[in-house]
């Protein structure tokens, strides 16, 4: 008998159609269900198996309501804090993520934000959808340039090392923080602050790329972006969480911030709507991983996670 798994969210076709072949697996392509019916489904397919998304929350007590079957959670995400992990392997049920499949595509979008936040490009989009009609001053609309720049990188992990790369093809002096120096190899030019307070008054630019958690809840707030050169510009494709959003907005208004680009936000899909109305903020419903070729390999590890567990063969990658 082919393994029984659950799939919490809807995937591409190619990855649902393998998940269909491999497994006897119950599917979500037509709807995203919450935390309750996704219980429900589980307990009437009683599967060895879960494939879910950051966006379905695992804490302590949805995993003590898992039928006993249940011995692996593969999520399709790198993130893995949606996922109570100590309270899954108190229960025996392994736990994996996708550390790389985002990383290529994630750091090109937090590039792309650096590059429409600097450069206005949602107030000229409004601008020409209204159909223009009127010469621009020489001082009107006027942006940041980003060419030579300084980008401060929050978290140099696989994804803000891909960032360094990109901007280093504007230009750009890299400065960065992370809980470790990296090693040589890996540092390239970049320059190293064990203190964040030291690094951001340097920072024309400020790219967010540390992991959620308790260490990082709010690490960016008033304090920290007073230090900021006023006039700089926020980039955050990492985690809400690490952003006190009141004190943004209110960079933002006073401009001590020209401007942000924002792909994470504190409460998802249910963001806070006072950024739609700041001209000075560009904005992309948490999609950085969001192109075929990485959200078919991102579905595929998953499953490639499942399939060795649940034929008695050691996880590609796991956690905790």
């Amino acid at each position: 008998m082919k393994p029984r798994i659950v799939v919490a969210r809807a995937m591409p076709e190619a990855v649902a159609a393998r998940a269909a072949a491999e497994f006897d697996a119950l599917l979500s392509q037509d709807d995203i269900p919450d935390t309750d019916t996704l219980l429900v489904r589980i307990e009437r397919h009683q599967p060895q198996g879960l494939m879910i998304g950051g966006t379905t929350p695992f804490n302590a007590a949805t995993i003590a309501r898992l039928p006993a079957c249940v011995t692996v959670i593969a999520t399709v995400s790198a993130g893995y804090e949606h996922i109570d992990v100590a309270a899954a392997k108190a229960r025996g049920i392994l736990v994996t993520n996708v550390p790389d499949g985002p990383t290529e595509c994630t750091a090109d979008m937090a590039m792309m934000l650096l590059l429409c936040a600097a450069r206005r490009a949602g107030e000229y989009r409004d601008l020409m959808q209204a159909g223009w009609r009127r010469p621009l001053a020489f001082g009107d609309m006027l942006g940041v340039k980003v060419s030579g720049k300084t980008l401060g990188i929050v978290g140099m992990g696989r994804i803000g090392r891909e960032v360094a790369q990109r901007a280093r093809g504007f230009g750009m002096t890299i400065l960065y923080h992370n809980r470790h120096r990296l090693a040589s190899a890996l540092e390239h030019d970049a320059c190293y602050f064990d203190d964040l307070r030291a690094m951001l008054p340097r920072c024309d630019f400020l790219s967010l790329h540390a992991p959620g958690g308790i260490e990082t809840h709010r690490l960016i707030r008033r304090e920290t972006l007073a230090l900021l050169p006023r006039g700089a510009v926020l980039i955050n494709t990492s985690r809400g969480q690490l952003v006190d959003e009141d004190a943004l907005i209110e960079a933002l208004q006073s401009g001590q911030l020209a401007a942000a680009g924002l792909d994470v936000f504190a409460a998802e899909p249910d963001f806070d709507l006072r950024f739609t109305r700041l001209p000075n903020v560009f904005l992309t419903p948490h999609t950085a991983s969001a192109t075929v070729e990485t959200r078919n390999l991102m579905g595929q590890c998953a499953l490639d996670n499942l399939a060795a567990v649940l034929s008695g063969r050691p996880p590609l990658t796991p956690v905790g």
